[in-house]
């Protein structure tokens, strides 16, 4: 393993002086939020710096394009069961083939598990590689019903080989970072993720718009996640009822599609629950003028390891109340509560936090989300790739004139 700041070995460089950054993933769809966000903003980032991104991730067929976020290539990858759509990359010989293809200059991969081979194949080829840590291995693990204890053992096994695999690993937040440390990982750095500060503001508070959802009642929470287990969504119906029976007139929106969404409405439904479920809001700017319009938004997914649609809230002016077992306490500091993982304690959250004049803790939430703009994130994940951002002379023309044309096994161009 490498030492923590230790540079990469040498690397030929790409066409124009740039790297090229591929970039894996799995288990993202169009429905995902966080994790494709981030790719979004890294990967054009990255290529904004004068590198040359490229995004492999499954999908239902082959493609290839570029985008602004650099060049993306879709492998087909098998439907994952009971994901609510999630893909993955299961066709090594297949990927082999590609990376062999386009000659990486480094190599990053946002996936704990299927994906942790590809660290050893870089090892071999003589690639320098990053493991992205957007979830912790045992808090994973315990949302899918492993005992602490039991889960801890097998995370450590696993982060073991992932620590040896990669060059290093990339953790977003102190929290995450704990579990290497753990093992006595050394090859760790941290780099945060960021906000969109822009896209999301405060301006966007509509006072229609949240009249809309809320109905006269006196507060509207928002849940923006997806509707999965490790996510716990069932807590923000927990604390819903909570506060209901506490005498509080409160409105729930959930803005999110997953496997548990039948099960969430059937719930709400049967309870009588003022809960209203939009599903995946694919418009970027519709999503943030819902979360400005939200008096305070949920955060309940136990395993967060930084939380994006968390922190969008927050640049919206929004305050939130997160899982204190995530990291996202770290994040959101004093512009929002953490509670624990019941809906009571979600409920005392709530209440505690509309205690404060609304101006103060929306100024508070907006102030807190400057510290995390998407230009410090790119620039600490390029610092871990050994990547300098590359002088304006310097910078790569069109990507499209650059890459190599990914060829079928056959030979014959895509």
């Amino acid at each position: 393993m490498n030492a923590a700041g230790s540079s990469f070995p040498s690397a030929s460089a790409s066409v124009g002086g740039g790297l090229r950054i591929v970039r894996l993933a799995n288990f993202v769809t169009p429905a995902s939020g966080g994790l494709r966000t981030a790719l979004q903003e890294l990967g054009s980032g990255y290529l904004a710096a004068g590198h040359e991104p490229v995004l492999i991730v499954p999908g239902e067929r082959e493609t290839d394009e570029h985008t602004a976020q650099g060049r993306v290539i879709t492998l087909p990858g098998p439907v994952l069961p009971g994901t609510g759509g999630y893909r993955v990359l299961t066709a090594r010989r297949r990927l082999r083939e590609v990376l062999e293809q386009i000659r990486p200059d480094r190599l990053e991969v946002s996936d704990r598990t299927t994906l942790r081979w590809t660290g050893e194949w870089a090892r071999r080829h003589r690639v320098p590689s990053v493991m992205v840590s957007h979830e912790t291995a045992d808090g994973v693990l315990r949302t899918w019903g492993v005992p602490g204890a039991a889960a801890g053992r097998t995370a450590d096994r696993i982060n073991l080989r992932s620590a040896w695999a990669y060059s290093r690993i990339v953790c977003t937040t102190e929290w995450s970072e704990r579990e290497f440390l753990r093992i006595g990982a050394r090859n760790v750095v941290r780099a945060p993720l960021g906000v969109d500060l822009a896209r999301c503001r405060p301006e966007r508070r509509d006072p229609a718009l949240r009249e809309r959802y809320a109905r006269g009642a006196d507060v509207l929470l928002l849940l923006g996640s997806r509707l999965s287990v490790e996510k716990r969504p069932g807590t923000a119906l927990d604390a819903l009822a909570e506060l209901r029976a506490r005498g509080v007139r409160v409105v729930l929106v959930v803005a999110g599609e997953g496997p548990l969404r039948a099960g969430l409405v059937r719930r709400a439904q049967a309870q009588r629950l003022p809960a209203l479920f939009l599903g995946h809001v694919r418009d970027r700017a519709a999503m943030a003028d819902l979360q400005a319009a939200a008096d305070i938004c949920l955060a309940p997914g136990p395993a967060e390891t930084f939380g994006l649609s968390a922190l969008e809230a927050l640049a919206c002016g929004t305050p939130v109340v997160a899982s204190a077992s995530s990291a996202l306490p770290e994040v959101i500091g004093d512009a929002g509560r953490s509670a624990a993982d019941t809906g009571a304690a979600f409920a005392d959250a709530v209440q505690a936090l509309l205690t404060r004049p609304e101006p103060e803790r929306r100024t508070a939430a907006r102030t807190r989300a400057e510290l995390f703009g998407w230009d410090r994130s790119v620039a600490a994940f390029l610092a871990a790739h050994d990547a300098e951002p590359l002088r304006p002379a310097e910078r790569l023309p069109d990507p499209v004139s650059i890459a190599p044309p990914l060829h079928h096994p056959d030979g014959a161009p895509r």
